[in-house]
């Protein structure tokens, strides 16, 4: 298994990276996210997945592990392949992608070139409980619908609920149900009952 790749990137195109280690150019297809984040870079890194399938290898790569958890997390689901994953990717940033299944906006995803509403309801029914129980991937500070402000009433609850030892895409899942205008011990007493529930 190719964990990362890391050296001088000697060509880009609209969805692929070259890199080169040890003499070695490595093509990694990418989202357009990661190839913003390494524009006018010398060296990077790449957190790295390699896709085999019957008639075809290919590596994806990755600027951070939360991209990579959510390609992998992507691809797990039925029906999605590396390109779509990638492509979902391209469209939104970790923390929206995982908002956006926690929250069960399966509609962030029909905008998306090749995801057709019985794959986009497909990603959120099959990752929901997952991106739930999931830390790798923060949602803190984006949303597809949803703006947390820093300091905001919600924020603050978020906060509480992690401190009191629940995951942050389990706070956001139940918080984003209840009326933001209320105040921080209303929407954590509230989150409390939803969470005892699920």
């Amino acid at each position: 298994m190719i964990y990362s790749v890391r050296g001088k990137v000697i060509a880009t195109e609209a969805d692929t990276v070259v890199v080169e280690c040890a003499g070695v150019g490595y093509g990694c297809r990418t989202s357009f996210n990661t190839l913003q984040q390494i524009a006018g870079k010398d060296e990077v890194l790449l957190y790295t997945h390699l896709a085999v399938r019957e008639n075809d290898v290919e590596l994806f790569g990755f600027a951070t592990k939360e991209e990579l958890a959510s390609f992998r997390m992507l691809i797990g689901v039925s029906s999605v392949g590396p390109k779509v994953a990638a492509s979902i990717l391209s469209a939104c940033t970790p923390s929206q992608f995982a908002l956006a299944v926690a929250t069960g906006d399966y509609k962030a995803f029909t905008k998306i070139k090749g995801v057709g509403a019985k794959t986009a309801q497909r990603i959120v029914l099959e990752l929901k409980d997952k991106v739930a129980k999931d830390n790798a991937i923060s949602m803190r500070g984006e949303s597809t619908q949803l703006n947390i402000p820093a300091g905001s009433a919600v924020d603050e609850a978020v906060t509480a609920l992690v401190v009191l030892g629940y995951t942050e895409g389990e706070a956001l899942s139940v918080i984003s149900k209840l009326d933001p205008s209320l105040p921080v011990e209303e929407l954590i007493k509230k989150a409390l009952i939803g969470l005892a529930k699920f």
